[in-house]
This record gives C-alpha cells, sequence and structure tokens, in this order.
C-alpha cells in the first residue's frame, strides 16, 4: 500500500511559523487533541520527539480514511522528511514498539533512519506489567484507592529507573552479559514481590525467556538506536527545527498533576530537559490544548 497523502501545503495550519522549536503539550488529562496539533504542525518542523511516558500514552492521526493510533511512535512519522525521536525520558516496550513498527510498515509507511531511539531510555519488562496488576488489585482489594493504571508496566519500569540497581536500559539490550546480570537480579527479587501479592507469573520472571526474548529485541531494535542527546544537540547546532510531542498531560504530572491519580513522569514542558537533554531556554514557543468538557 502506497504512504498515505499528508500533505497541508494546500491548508497550512493556523499555527504555522517559520522555524523554531515547539512544545505541545496537554493541559487538563489527556485526550485534548495533542495528536490532530503534531500533524498539522508536523510539517513545519525536521525532528519530532516524544520525551516521556510510555505505552500507556500516544497519539490518534486520521489522515484521510486512514486512522493511525501510536503509542510510542511519534506521529511525525507520517510525514515523509521527518526525524522521529523517542527521547531518553520515555518508558519503551520493546514488544509493544516493534508491533507499532511492523504495522505502520504493512501500511506503507517508511521507518528506518527517520526513526531513532535513545540507548538511555528505560525498558519496560515483562515483570513490569505483572508487577503493575498486582500492585492494582492489591490496593483495591484492601479497600485502599487503587490508582487506575493501565498495567502496562510504566510505574514500576520508573520505579526501576530510579531505584537504578533494577533498571535496563535500552543499550543493554545490546550486550548479553550485562543484560543476564540485570536479569538475574531483578527476577529475583520481582518474583518474591509478586509472590508476597498472591500473583506468582513465572513466565514473566524466567531469566531464560526474557534474556532471549530481549536480545532478539534489541537486535531488530538495534538500526534506530544511538545517543538521542547528542543528535538533538547536532540538530539545534545545524538550525534544524523542533516539535517535542509531549505524553499525558499537565494534571497527569507526577509532581505537578493531581496526586496520587498521576502518571509517573513530567508531562508538562518542564519534562523536556530532562526527558531529551535540550535545555528549555531553547523552546520557542508552548503550545497548551484544552478542550470543553
Amino acid at each position: 500500500m502506497p504512504t498515505p497523502p499528508n500533505d497541508h501545503s494546500l491548508n497550512p495550519s493556523p499555527f504555522a511559523q517559520s522555524g523554531g522549536h515547539t512544545a505541545i503539550v496537554g493541559l487538563q488529562w489527556g485526550d485534548e487533541g495533542k495528536g490532530k496539533l503534531v500533524d498539522l504542525l508536523a510539517p513545519d518542523h525536521d525532528c519530532i520527539v516524544r520525551y516521556n511516558g510510555g505505552a500507556n500514552a500516544g497519539h490518534t492521526v486520521v489522515v484521510g480514511d486512514e486512522r493511525y493510533a501510536l503509542h510510542l511512535v511519534p506521529s511525525g512519522i507520517l510525514f515523509p522528511g521527518c526525524t522521529c525521536i523517542i527521547g531518553n525520558g520515555v518508558v519503551v516496550d520493546p514488544a509493544k514498539l516493534l508491533e507499532e513498527i511492523d504495522g505502520l510498515r504493512a501500511r506503507g509507511i517508511e521507518i528506518d533512519a527517520n526513526l531513532r531511539l535513545s540507548s538511555r531510555a528505560h525498558v519496560v519488562m515483562p515483570y513490569h506489567k505483572a508487577l503493575d496488576g498486582a500492585l492494582e488489585e492489591f490496593m483495591a482489594g484492601n479497600r485502599r484507592d487503587a490508582i487506575g493504571t493501565t498495567r502496562r508496566g510504566i510505574g514500576p519500569a520508573y520505579a526501576d529507573k530510579v531505584f537504578r540497581s533494577t533498571a535496563i536500559r535500552v543499550g543493554d539490550l545490546a550486550h548479553e552479559d550485562r543484560l543476564r546480570t540485570k536479569l538475574e537480579l531483578t527476577c529475583e527479587l520481582r518474583e518474591a514481590q509478586l509472590r508476597s501479592l498472591g500473583a506468582a507469573d513465572p513466565e514473566s520472571v524466567d531469566v531464560s525467556r526474557l534474556l532471549d526474548q530481549a536480545l532478539a529485541q534489541g537486535e531488530r531494535l538495534a538500526p534506530h538506536v544511538t545517543d538521542t542527546t547528542w543528535y538533538l544537540h547536532d540538530a539545534l547546532a545545524d538550525g534544524r527545527s523542533i516539535l517535542f510531542e509531549g505524553a499525558n498531560a499537565c494534571l497527569l504530572d507526577v509532581d505537578h498533576g493531581t496526586y496520587p491519580f498521576v502518571t509517573s513522569s513530567n508531562c508538562s514542558t518542564l519534562g523536556i530537559p530532562a526527558g531529551t537533554g535540550v535545555p528549555l531556554g531553547r523552546i520557542d514557543r508552548g503550545l497548551g490544548i484544552m478542550k470543553a468538557y
């Protein structure tokens, strides 16, 4: 199937601006229509960057009769000539990312050097999803308030990032010995946690199975993996324009949202420096999106 037309040249965006760097964020709890605005502004930018969240968020874009639901791949991927970047602040489920890549390619969307994945982004593993669900059941079953997560492992993956010793990053997927050492430690801990919660899940903590799976995923993702901080600073130096595509929304921000009923990352423009390595002062404008209830 040929690449669907996605040319706004005959109907330019009312937000169009020549050059400069732009951030788009939701100002409420998500689903404000950020994806549509990213789609409108993508042709005016050279790089589209996702800087926070995981596969619990994303954008839906409709082009003609085609509907694209994207969870990890920035929606700028629909525009030839745009480079899409998944920054270090994103937690990446390799299985979900590969599923999206395969699905887009099957629909005629080119994905090659136009997709870059940070080697420093943290990985969502099967035991993160198992633990996410187990914790929700525990909280709900003990008459406490469950958070209402999507159970996609986002919170536990960010928790491991902060815990450090048990964290796995995208760059680790290319190093078998390092990955095995991390899995042996982490699976032992996660098995004990899951068992204590009455939610034993042997498959999600099987070291051999996870190692083989992660190495295979890492091999497929390897052509896209790079140090995206360096890449973005090179883009700034070259005068390329960058669009920062926020996920979730400001009232779901882990620090500034309606805590504790929030996501596990910084969703406003404040998440951009940590999630990409680009200083906030380099962003020329921020667009906040709201919807009427």
